[in-house]
This record gives structure tokens, C-alpha cells and sequence, in this order.
């Protein structure tokens, strides 16, 4: 398993050793201990699944502390574009967003730590997403912020006209107005 930093301090990328021969494939989705050796001691007590179509964007999701959620996200099948944004106040990246490719072919998986939203656009015609979160969903602290604010100006790997959103998720409200209470602390 190899594990990486991105630009905002905290997100990290996790590639896992794939085996494949003949009959197909496998890989440790999730050692405890190998991630504990590079620093992440996150506690996963919630895992969740879900499938959606082509064009499909979902967030930007989180919760206020202290219920907030770090994920550790994953493509079981299918590929996504996905985001994370960092809403830490004090944060070197506060306000600012990283994306990747997700897909059932790299395997590649993203650790968001608590104090970022999180989405993701669909780009295969069907994907299965999976995730780990280290707090219960706990809906009176869930918030989100509108995935096509000018201000983040995220590029969604998709035509705008294409784009599939609950209503929930169109009516989030923009960056400036969001209400979050993260603050960085130095890891």
C-alpha cells in the first residue's frame, strides 16, 4: 500500500497493492495497521455504499463538529471525479479543492479528514462508491455547499448540461454563506 500527501494538508491518496493473475484480481482495501504506521489513526465505525448513473453529482457533503466525518472513499466498479474541499479556518488551503480519478480499475482510494466536504461527479456509465466514515451519520449536524459555487470553481469532468443533482444539493447554499466550524491545527 502506498500512501501519499496532496497539496491540502491532511487528504492523502492510497494505492493499494493489486494482485492479479488470471483469475482476476485482489487487493487489501483496508489494513488498520498499515495506515496507523503512515500517521492515520482514524477509527471507521460506518460503512456506506451507494450507486448511481452517468453525469450524477453528489455534494459537497459534511458535518459540524463535533459530529464531523473523515472518509476513506473508494470505486468498487465505475469511475468519479472526486473532490475534496477544505473548510479547516487557518488552514494553509482553507477554501481551496483537490480532485482526482477514483475508478474500480486503479483502485485508488482518498482519506478526507473531518473539516472537509466532499463530492463527486459520475464518468463511467454506472458506478458503485463506497466509503468508511469514523462518525455516525448524524443528520442535524449534515451541511453542504453548492458543488457549482463560482468562488470553489470546481471542474467536474462533465457538461454542465449533463449534470444530474438533487434538489437538496442544488439548493445548498454557496461557500461564503456555509456554516462550518473547523479550525486547522497542525498535524
Amino acid at each position: 500500500m502506498q500512501i501519499s500527501d496532496t497539496p491540502l494538508m491532511g487528504l492523502k491518496l492510497i494505492e493499494p497493492s493489486v494482485f492479479r493473475d488470471a483469475r482476476g484480481y485482489f487487493f487489501e482495501s483496508y489494513n488498520r495497521e498499515i495506515l496507523a504506521g503512515a500517521g492515520i489513526s482514524n477509527l471507521f465505525v460506518q460503512d456506506n455504499e451507494s450507486r448511481s448513473s452517468r453525469g450524477v453529482v453528489r455534494g459537497l457533503h459534511y458535518q459540524l463538529e463535533p459530529y464531523a466525518q473523515a472518509k476513506l472513499v473508494r470505486v468498487v466498479e465505475g469511475t468519479v471525479f472526486d473532490v475534496a474541499v477544505d473548510l479547516r479556518r487557518g488552514s494553509p488551503s482553507f477554501g481551496k479543492w483537490f480532485g482526482t480519478l477514483l475508478s474500480g480499475e486503479n483502485k485508488l482510494q482518498m482519506l478526507i479528514p473531518a473539516g472537509f466536504a466532499h463530492g463527486f461527479s459520475v464518468l463511467s456509465p454506472d458506478v458503485v462508491f463506497a466509503y468508511k466514515c469514523d462518525q455516525l451519520y448524524h443528520k442535524a449536524s449534515e451541511r453542504g455547499i453548492r458543488f457549482c459555487d463560482p468562488f470553489l470553481g470546481i471542474d467536474w469532468h462533465l457538461p454542465e448540461g449533463e449534470w444530474l443533482v438533487s434538489e437538496k444539493d442544488l439548493q445548498a447554499p454557496l461557500f461564503a454563506d456555509a456554516e462550518y466550524n473547523f479550525n486547522y491545527t497542525e498535524q
